[in-house]
Parts: C-alpha cells; sequence; structure tokens
C-alpha cells in the first residue's frame, strides 16, 4: 500500500466515540510530545527552517476538544473541556517560551536563508515569529509572566462561558393555547409534562424552539456569564497595555483588513445611519399589524416587544416551509456546490479527493446551540509530497423529524445551511503547503464573505426550483411562491442589519476601552435601545468569549465584498458557469490565509475598500 493510500485510509477514520479516559491519555501524550518537539528546536545550535521552523509547524493537536461541543455523555463533554483548557495553557506556554523564540528569531533574521525561502516558507517564518511577539516575547521576564498569567485566565473562562451557555439551556412550560398560532407540526413529537393536571408543552432555548416562540427566558439565561465576560474585558485590555497597545481592540484590528478600531467605527455608524431610514419603515408595517389583531379581539395596543419583530417580519415575508424538506435541499445544497467548485461528493472511498465532512444537524441535550463549522483537522504536504486530508464537521440545530413528517427546513434555515456548506468548502477546499495556512488563519473580517456570498443562491429562482419540493407530493415549489418569496427578499433587512451593527458597536464600545472599566449589562441595553429597537442577551453572546472579541464587525464588513464577488462574477457570468467557480475556488478558497484577504480581492478586481 502506497504511503498516500495510507494517509487517505487513515485520515477518513476519525475517532468520535472517545472515553473520559481515552481524552486525557491523549492530552497528555500531545503536550509530551509537543514538549519533545520544543526541546529540540530550543536546543538546535544554528537553527534553521528545517530544523526549527518546520518542526514546530508539524505539530498538530488532536480533535478531542471537539467533542464537548457535540458529545452525547456529559462525562465525555467535561473531558473535552478539561481537555481544551490543558492545551490552551500548554499553548500559551509554548508561545511564552524564549529559548524556542531565540531560534525562530534566528531563522527570521537569517536574510539569506529567508531570501531563498518559497513564498509560502516565508510566509510562515514572519506569521510564527510575529505570533511569538504578540504573545509577549520582546517583553521583560516580569511582564512576559504577566501576561502568560492572563491568556490562561481568558482561557479558562472563555470554556466555562461556552460550557454554561451549552448546559444551561432555557427551559419553559406553555399550554397548547399559549402557544397559539404556531403551526401543528411544531407540536409533533415535543417533549410534554403534566402540572396540576393540566398538559404542558416543554419549550427550550435551542433554535428550532427560540426562533418560532422566541422566549424572553433567552435573555435571562445563563447570568453568571456576565461576570465571564466582565473579567475577561479587563484581562485583554491589560494584556494590550502589556504589549504597547491602548486598547485591545487596536491589538486584534492590527491583523485584520479594518486595522484600526476608527475604520470599524466609521464604518458601523454610516451603516446604521443608512439602515435608520429602512428600519423605520419596516417597524410602521409591523406596527399596523399589530395594532390591526389587538383591535380584531378589542385588546390595546401597548407597543412592540421583542418576539413582534420575528413574527409580523415573517407574515409580511410570507415564507413557507413545507417545500424545503432537509433530505432534498441538502442534496440539492450539495449538487450546487458540486457544480460550482467542480468537486463530487461521495461516502468515504480511497477515490482521489480533497477531504472529508462531516454533518451533525439536529440539537440535543447540551449540544452546540448554534450553526458553526470546526475545522478539526487541517490539510497540508508532508515532506516526502503526500497530503494530509482536511476534516470539517457542521454542527447546526434544523428541526426534527417527526413521527408526521420529514425534517423540514424554513428558507432561512437553508441560507443556513447554503452559508455554513461555505465554510465546509473554504476548509476542504484550500490546498496550502502548511497546516498554519489553511481555514482559522484567515483575516477575521474576510472569513465570512465566502460563506455570506453563498447565501445568494438561495434567492436564485433556477436554483430553488432544483431542490425545493413538496414534502408529501415531491411537487417542485409554485412559481407565485418563488416569486413571493424572491420579492420579500429584503423585507426586515433594516432591523436585521441594524441587529448585526449593534452587536458590532457593543464589541467596540467593550473592547476599545483604554481601562476596561465598562458596565457590559449597562452598555448592552443603552446600545440596543439606540440601535436595534429590540432586545437580547448579554450573557449568551457566545461570539464575545469565543474568538470574535473586537471581530464581530467583520460579518458586515465581510458582507459588502460577498455581495461584490457575487455581483461582478456570478450574477455577470450566470450562477452556474463552471469556469466562473473555478476561478473562485483558485483565488479565493485554494490559498487558505496564506495571502492577505486584499490579495484576494486584487485577484479579481475588488481591491477597494468599502464605499
Amino acid at each position: 500500500m502506497s504511503s498516500r493510500a495510507h494517509r487517505l485510509i487513515k485520515g477518513a477514520v476519525l475517532n468520535f466515540a472517545r472515553s473520559p479516559g481515552d481524552i486525557r491519555t491523549t492530552v497528555g501524550n500531545i503536550i509530551s510530545r509537543g514538549k519533545q518537539v520544543q526541546d529540540l528546536v530550543a536546543n538546535q545550535p544554528k537553527p534553521t527552517f528545517s530544523n526549527t521552523v518546520a518542526p514546530l509547524a508539524n505539530f498538530e493537536n488532536d480533535q478531542v476538544t471537539f467533542l464537548q461541543n457535540v458529545s452525547a455523555d456529559k462525562s465525555v463533554r467535561d473531558a473535552s473541556s478539561e481537555a481544551e483548557q490543558q492545551l490552551g495553557a500548554f499553548r500559551i506556554e509554548s508561545l511564552m517560551r524564549e529559548d524556542v523564540y531565540k531560534s525562530v528569531r534566528a531563522v527570521f533574521d537569517n536574510k539569506a536563508e529567508m531570501t531563498a525561502l518559497e513564498p509560502e516558507d516565508r510566509l510562515l517564518v514572519e506569521k510564527m515569529e510575529e505570533e511569538y511577539r504578540r504573545n509577549g516575547l520582546a517583553l521583560s521576564a516580569e511582564n512576559r509572566d504577566k501576561l502568560g498569567h492572563i491568556r490562561k485566565r481568558l482561557s479558562e473562562l472563555s470554556i466555562t462561558f461556552s460550557r454554561n451557555t451549552n448546559e444551561n439551556d432555557g427551559r419553559i412550560l406553555f399550554t397548547r393555547q399559549e402557544l397559539g398560532g404556531l403551526p401543528e407540526d411544531y407540536f409533533d413529537g415535543r417533549t410534554t409534562e403534566v402540572v396540576d393536571g393540566v398538559e404542558k408543552f416543554v419549550v427550550t432555548t435551542k433554535y428550532p424552539d427560540l426562533v418560532p416562540t422566541l422566549l424572553a427566558t433567552e435573555e435571562s439565561r445563563c447570568p453568571e456569564n456576565i461576570a465571564l465576560l466582565q473579567e475577561a474585558i479587563g484581562l485583554r485590555v491589560e494584556a494590550a497595555r502589556l504589549l504597547g497597545y491602548t486598547t485591545h481592540a487596536e491589538f486584534v484590528l492590527k491583523q485584520n483588513m479594518a486595522k484600526t478600531p476608527q475604520a470599524v467605527l466609521e464604518f458601523e455608524h454610516d451603516l446604521r445611519n443608512k439602515l435608520d431610514v429602512l428600519a423605520d419603515k419596516e417597524i410602521k408595517e409591523i406596527e399596523a399589524l399589530k395594532r390591526a389583531d389587538n383591535k380584531a379581539v378589542d385588546a390595546p395596543y401597548e407597543g412592540l416587544f421583542n418576539w413582534d419583530f420575528r413574527y409580523y417580519s415573517n407574515q409580511v415575508k410570507e415564507r413557507k416551509h413545507k417545500y424545503f424538506p432537509m433530505k432534498q435541499v441538502t442534496r440539492g445544497v450539495l449538487d450546487i456546490y458540486q457544480k460550482m467548485l467542480s468537486l463530487r461528493f461521495v461516502k468515504a472511498t480511497n477515490d482521489d479527493f480533497v477531504g472529508h465532512f462531516y454533518l451533525d444537524l439536529y440539537p440535543r441535550d447540551g449540544k452546540y446551540n448554534h450553526a458553526c463549522v470546526n475545522p478539526i483537522r487541517a490539510g497540508f504536504a508532508h515532506p516526502d509530497g503526500s497530503r494530509e486530508y482536511p476534516v470539517a464537521v457542521m454542527l447546526a440545530n434544523f428541526p426534527k423529524p417527526t413521527s408526521a413528517a420529514p425534517a423540514l427546513l424554513t428558507h432561512d434555515d437553508t441560507l443556513t445551511l447554503l452559508h455554513e456548506f461555505g465554510h465546509v468548502f473554504h476548509h476542504i477546499c484550500a490546498e496550502t503547503k502548511w497546516s498554519h495556512f489553511q481555514l482559522d488563519s484567515v483575516q477575521m473580517d474576510f472569513i465570512e464573505a465566502p460563506s455570506q456570498m453563498l447565501e445568494n443562491w438561495g434567492w436564485e429562482p433556477s436554483v430553488l426550483r432544483q431542490f425545493a419540493v413538496h414534502h408529501k407530493t415531491g411537487e417542485p415549489i409554485p412559481e407565485d411562491l418563488v416569486k413571493r418569496l424572491v420579492a420579500a427578499k429584503n423585507e426586515g433587512a433594516g432591523l436585521f442589519n441594524l441587529r448585526q451593527v449593534f452587536f458590532g458597536l457593543f464589541d467596540m464600545a467593550i473592547h476599545n476601552t483604554a481601562d476596561g472599566n465598562v458596565d457590559v449589562k449597562a452598555v448592552y441595553r443603552e446600545l440596543r435601545e439606540k440601535t436595534t429597537h429590540g432586545t437580547c442577551g448579554a450573557a449568551t453572546f457566545g461570539h464575545m468569549m469565543g474568538g470574535y472579541d473586537a471581530g464581530y464587525y467583520g460579518y458586515l464588513w465581510a458582507k459588502v465584498f460577498s455581495s461584490d464577488m457575487y455581483a461582478s462574477r456570478f450574477l455577470k457570468d450566470g450562477v452556474d458557469n463552471p469556469q466562473t467557480g473555478l476561478d473562485y475556488r483558485r483565488e479565493i478558497l485554494l490559498p487558505g490565509g496564506s495571502r492577505d484577504a486584499s490579495a484576494f480581492l486584487e485577484s479579481i478586481g475588488l481591491a477597494e475598500q468599502q464605499a
């Protein structure tokens, strides 16, 4: 069996059935092996790229930390969380090793060797040296020690915040009458409890429950997380100041496209001013609908509540979900990507391929609450020329199938599926020499652009007709419904995007401060009232503790580029044009994080900053 075939088979088998003991053993082995590599590098008498940078870059972790988001066994989730904490602490210790940094710095300072390196190898040295500096290796020993303690504590806070959000689901009981107005299939297979002789339905804060009912309890769950976020804000600015920055936002944005907090704030405020006019019009429409409903039942109008916005926005949009069965939609979405990227999707075989992906689509206790893609194995080139193949897992919380019907998606769910598959194939299609330049290294204010761009396919009538079929009859979605759906595309766009602006402004407000002395709840409440006309809960705003700190603006920042990519090439050339798809795969996906995002945009003629 060839080396390539052996690695292909090995890469195809991921062991998700790990016991807590196995996880602990694996983590111990990873840390032990990592220390051996670092000791070897630190003791090199003449550091070079091959004996210093390459061994550090080739050291890879196991996927055991991923299990905290998906395992049905709480003991496994807990062990996986502990593993992440241990590996996070080890990574921080690793990036604080002065002896290892000296060897890396020696390679970085060797101009002759740097000039002779291939471009991606040279970039790897530059990024590795920069990462050590950003972790304090240019500081005094005392300040390095302070920074190390801060980073370890931040890792602990992030893990605890995430565990609280995943484990502590909001839960409330309603009678059938209290849930009046929800579709019949909402009740199929739903858990009930009898309280004082009355049957009540259990409604949670998982997405399939939360979106139709928009529970007030979502805003009040996990109150313990506020203190964790509050502490993290103070620690982040303390770390930034040790490294010579005024605020945490300045530290983060130095590596992003935006570069400065001022650029982000100008972008957000400009958007808010433009969206306010549209949102005011939308609010008047919603108010008119609610006033009419109240008048019909002789009830006084007492204003709009948070749950009113989605309820009445959906009435305005008139979206149906019976034409979006999960099986057909998933197959249809995969067909889109196959044609677009010139790929073929099959169950794992030993044929020539670029990577693997797994789908975990339905909610369950203890699982990650939202939708995301975890790149749990990076792709990279082995010294013998063969490749390690990337692996990604999509996590989602779509409505489950019931005894009466298969899993049925809303049109919004379909857009989410398109979006998350965009992340999957960004990871799978990246083809870099070093794992360092896979999906996680793409600039944060560009990383969403490819996925957002793919959402446009969900609004194309010709595309919808390919997979939108009635779940009982198999008949394609009626033309008039497609027209109404597409016509309603921008309904509620003002309020929705103002919500995104609010999140971005909140992020900047708590992270662009010189002392970290902010009242999270007060800032959240004040900005929410000024910006969104609605409500949300800071304690479950996982992005602030999950890697998007001082980076949430990136969703809308990237949205501008995603719209430009779609309009300039796909809309112009045809959404099913294979050459356009190949250009997109080659110029945007294949380089991963090995090129600055501005270089991606230059390659397709979109290098200008947002207007």
